[in-house]
């Protein structure tokens, strides 16, 4: 199954792809991104993309962060537990100390260990979908020449938002 394309009018070079599977996925240029590339990087690009699609790496990211969701979550529910209890019904108050203890490191640990597990799965995928692209065109100078050319754009986001980096 091919993914359908589309293509953002903006000043900015980039492509992404989506979908949970190959059947249900898009594959998104932008206007800036082809007309500065030719046409081997942008075969090595939409490669990339592709190889996201192929190696169900939308789908794992979704999975990753939901996993990391229940993580925090469970933890912040751990925390309230012992917070908003009832101290009169318990009278080992030294052990009630040592659980909230636990559960307020949690709290504090767990943010941060959900975000360096997504940052990490989101690099090793990346670096997965560099590879599987330049197996797909067995031209790695494309995709180098591109990633060469995006990286060193200095043109700004029109519209960025830190809450939906990740998307």
């Amino acid at each position: 199954h091919r993914p359908d394309l589309y293509v953002i009018d903006t000043l900015q070079p980039n492509a992404f792809a989506t979908g949970r599977d190959p059947e249900h996925s898009v594959i998104c240029v932008t206007t800036a991104l082809l007309d500065r590339l030719n046409y081997y990087e942008l075969e090595g690009v939409l490669a990339h993309e592709l190889s996201h699609i192929a190696n169900y790496d939308i789908r794992l990211s979704a999975i990753v962060t939901v996993m990391v969701g229940v993580i925090v979550m469970l933890s912040d529910m751990f925390t309230r537990t012992f917070v908003f209890r009832d101290s009169d019904r318990d009278s080992d108050s030294k052990g009630n100390a040592i659980v909230m203890l636990i559960g307020l490191i949690c709290l504090i640990i767990s943010p941060i260990f959900a975000k360096l597990l997504q940052l990490a799965v989101s690099r090793r995928r990346e670096y997965l979908a560099d590879a599987t692209a330049i197996s797909f065109t067995r031209n790695p100078n494309g995709l180098i020449s591109a990633l060469r050319k995006i990286s060193s754009d200095d043109s700004e986001l029109e519209v960025a938002s830190d809450s939906n980096a990740h998307m």
